[in-house]
This record gives C-alpha cells, structure tokens and sequence, in this order.
C-alpha cells in the first residue's frame, strides 16, 4: 500500500465508501472488505424508482461524471432522480492495487473483470439502498462496458440503458491499444514489476502513456482544427505537459494496469457461450447506443453492429471533432447532445 494523495476527497470528492465483505472474483480469489467509493446526487423517491447509476471510465473517476454529466437543469437533475455514481474497482478511489492492504496489495492486486464491478455495484444497490429496479444505466467507454453488461445480466432491472463511446464486447484493435497503454507502463524501469515506492516514481511511463491517450485519444481533426489552442494550450508541447500529463501524471501506474488487464476482456457473450446476438438479445431495457463519431477507439461502425443485435435499440452518433476523450466535455455541445438524447431516452416509457 502507498499513498497518492491523487486519490483523496480534496481532489475527487466528495464520496462515501460502502464496505460490501469479502468478494469473489470472476478469476478466481477474492477481495477481503471490499470498498466501492460512491458520490450520490438527490434523493431516492417513496416508490424507490427514480435510481440512475452511472458508472466510471478508464482512469475516470465520480467527480468528473458529476461535473460533466450531472446537474439542475440537466437530463441527470438531481432535482428528479437519485443519481449514483460508482467508482470501478481499481480506479484509485474503490478498491485498487495502490491503497490496497497486505497480501493483496500493488502487483499482488487480483485481476478483475467488468463482471465483478457490475456484481459488486448490483449488491451495493440492492443490499445497501434497497433498490430493485434503475430508470437509467449509462457510462462511457469502460463505462459504457459495465452499462451493457448491467443489461444483459440483470435485463429485468434495467428499464433503460445509454452506453456512451463503449462496446459490448471489446474489439482486436481495442486489446492491442490496451496492451500498448499496458506496456507504456510496463517498460519504464522504475515499474520495477510493480516494487515501487511512490506512484510519481512511474513518471516517465506515466509520460508515455499521456502521449499515447494524446494520439488516439482526440481525432486527426482535433489537431488539424488546433483545438489544443481553443483548450488554452498555445503548442503542443505545453498541451501535452499541461492537459494530457497533467490528467494522467499524478496516477498509479498499477491501478491503470489493473483497468487496463480490465478493459481489454470485457465480453457479455461469456453469459452466452460466445454468442455475442445471443447475449445482447436478452436486453430488456429501452437502448439508445451513443457513439462519437471521431472516435478511433469505440467507432460508430463498430457500436452499430452490436446495437444491430439489441431489440429495439436506437443507435444516436455524437458529432464531435473530440475524439473519444470529447467524454471529458471539452465540447460543450458534445455535452448538449448527450443530454438531449438521455432527457429524450428518461422521457420514453419502459
């Protein structure tokens, strides 16, 4: 266990930790005192039915869901719906290899799969605030992974589902961008299989991965449109020292690694032998699928294909030059049209 003050109230907060046991992993092992870290906006309704999850991306945490996505006046209006927003497992704030204790501690961490978030956020629900039906499961990108795999494996819970930039089951191109986030990490010496003392140790790793977020994750039009400068970064250079390496600098290496391993088998099809149709067939809840269009990670084709599978399904494309990381809200009317789509979606009756 280390400290990063990173990962604190000051920076992230607030949020509360809700302490679920023991927990069995998907892989084999388990997770003694198991803490989820939760920030929840408004109040659950007498009828228990105006629940909304929302749940956490790759390196994402609470706090910038609530500051982007949540507020009065919003589709997710705190003044209607009881919003929670559950931090994964291995994101710094829950559960993760940095604040781990004893045995299970940095590169002793189990590995865990979106499965074992989704069971995880399912008994917090169920067991701690007593709900048993969502008006609304939404995320993006690992979020996005979570929110279909809340649909297909609890279909009679979820009434309505938004994965925002995401697919089901994770792509051959999207394993092999993780493998290489993986690597960046991996390869600085001072990883030193995971022995290190500090997480600012990793710094040089943790730099290269912010460089390798800064190819893939904007578009080719970002750059050429000079967003980086409309963002207040007057050259590349101080963009990737001030936005991407400041985002990505102060994290743990080994709990991006633990979302990473994560990321890459997110699969629905494993409630399905493999049978991806079959899977997404079991999909109860009215689904609107949010791709962004200049995504190189989750593009629209690919969300196309699998929303193709969902009954009933509506597949709404976010224009945006943003790239996938426009999940940040760096575009206000990237912003605009996601709200829109899930004021229309909570508008829908399911």
């Amino acid at each position: 266990m280390i400290i990063n003050p990173y990962y604190s109230q000051d920076v992230h907060g607030p949020y509360k930790l809700y302490d679920l046991g023991d927990f069995a992993l998907e892989e084999g092992g388990h997770i003694p005192n198991l803490q989820l870290a939760v920030t929840t906006h408004g109040k659950l309704n007498a009828a228990k039915d105006n629940a909304v999850l929302i749940t956490t991306w790759y390196s994402g945490t609470s706090k910038i869901m609530s500051d982007v996505y949540v507020g009065p006046g919003k589709a997710l209006d705190p003044d209607k719906y009881f919003i929670i927003i559950v931090n994964q497992i291995g994101n710094g704030l829950s559960t993760s290899p940095h604040n781990a204790e004893g045995a299970l501690a940095m590169a002793n961490f189990p590995k865990v799969r979106i499965a074992d978030d989704v069971r995880a956020q399912h008994k917090l629900l169920t067991e701690v605030f007593g709900i048993d039906s969502l008006a609304l499961v939404t995320g993006g990108s690992m979020g996005a992974q979570q929110t279909y795999e809340w649909a297909v494996a609890y279909p009679d819970m979820v009434r309505r589902a938004a994965p925002i930039a995401g697919t089901a089951k994770t792509t051959d191109h999207d394993f092999l961008f993780a493998e290489s986030v993986r690597d960046t990490l991996l390869a600085d010496p001072k990883f030193n299989g995971g022995d290190y003392a500090a997480s600012s140790d990793v710094a040089a790793g943790l730099r290269s991965q912010a460089k390798l977020w800064a190819v893939m994750g904007w578009s080719t039009e970002f750059y050429v449109q000079q967003r980086p400068k409309a963002l207040g970064f007057d050259t590349i250079d101080a963009f990737i020292d001030g936005f991407m390496n400041g985002y990505f600098g102060p994290m743990d290496p080994s709990d991006l690694l633990c979302m990473a391993w994560k990321w890459q088998r997110a699969d629905v099809s494993r409630h399905t032998k493999g049978d991806l149709a079959a899977a997404l067939a079991q999909i109860k809840a009215k689904t609107f699928v949010l791709p962004i269009e200049s995504d190189m990670f989750f593009p629209p084709a690919d969300c196309a294909r699998e929303a193709a599978m969902i009954p009933g399904a509506e597949l709404r494309v976010l224009k945006t030059i943003d790239g996938h990381l426009g999940l940040f809200g760096t575009d206000a009317d990237y912003v605009r049209q996601v709200d829109a789509h899930l004021a229309e979606l909570l508008a829908l009756p399911a």
